[in-house]
């Protein structure tokens, strides 16, 4: 099993590589490092392996264009990912999703893709075009989230970190059962889409979403939470998740 992980920034892939490590560095087109783990020679078991890992940029364009790059990139050497997991910190929807907790999305959900209207936001699909999410496997996301210790819900993609009381209840209202909100999630699963591959999404809650007060931000002890998640991956995925056609 073959499983790519995305994140935004280094901080974060070197979180996640922390789960597993000694990794090697492999350039991809476009000026891309793929960190790829280190791999004992035939061990006895053989443990599960590790995933690599891409630091692909922040929000959903950047994402959708390391993703893809990865993701072509490796078909074309004749070695396709099983799996791709957007993975990173971001914001969490009080009280639902503390400082600290994990949150693996059963729903990837765009939430600023569409047009304001008079009546409020209209996503992309009620205007007849595109669409605004993405549903991983359902079993796979609780055999995640159950291994990390974390909870299920829907994961928001934005383009504009939510900073305010008011734009916070409007998202709670619109999307039920949101739990926390990011930047690339969306991106990444369009690529992995777009190459018939699941995706999976896993965060780790740095900070409340709402107004933007850094003193209370706890990005150490998320990027820690992502890295014990991490931990619990490999063995969690199997068995494997194939590709769809």
């Amino acid at each position: 099993m073959r499983i790519l992980v995305v994140t935004a920034v280094a901080a974060e892939r070197d979180a996640v590589c922390a789960a597993a490590g000694p990794y090697d560095v492999a350039a991809l087109p476009g000026g891309y490092g793929l960190h790829r783990a280190q791999r004992p020679a035939a061990p006895d078991p053989a443990p599960a392996p590790a995933p690599d890992v891409l630091a692909a940029g922040v929000g959903p364009a950047a994402a959708a264009a390391g993703t893809a790059t990865a993701l072509t990139a490796a078909a074309l050497a004749d070695a396709p990912y099983d799996l791709v997991v957007s993975a990173g910190i971001g914001g969490g929807f009080a009280p639902h999703a503390p400082l600290g907790s994990v949150v693996v999305a059963e729903a990837i959900v765009a939430a600023d893709l569409g047009a304001e209207t008079p009546d409020g936001f209209t996503p992309v699909t009620d205007l007849g075009f595109g669409t605004v999410v993405h549903r991983p496997d359902p079993a796979l996301v609780q055999a995640v989230a159950a291994a990390a210790g974390g909870a299920v819900g829907t994961v928001l993609t934005v383009s504009t970190v939510t900073g305010s009381a008011a734009r916070t209840a409007e998202l709670a209202a619109r999307h039920p059962g949101v739990l926390a909100e990011a930047m690339e999630g969306f991106g990444v699963a369009e690529a992995a889409a777009a190459h018939g591959v699941p995706v999976l999404e896993i965060r780790t809650v740095s900070n409340a979403v709402g107004p933007r007060d850094r003193a209370a931000w706890r990005i150490g002890a998320a990027l820690a939470a992502l890295t014990d998640a991490f931990r619990t991956l490999p063995a969690a995925c199997a068995p494997s998740p194939r590709r769809t056609p």
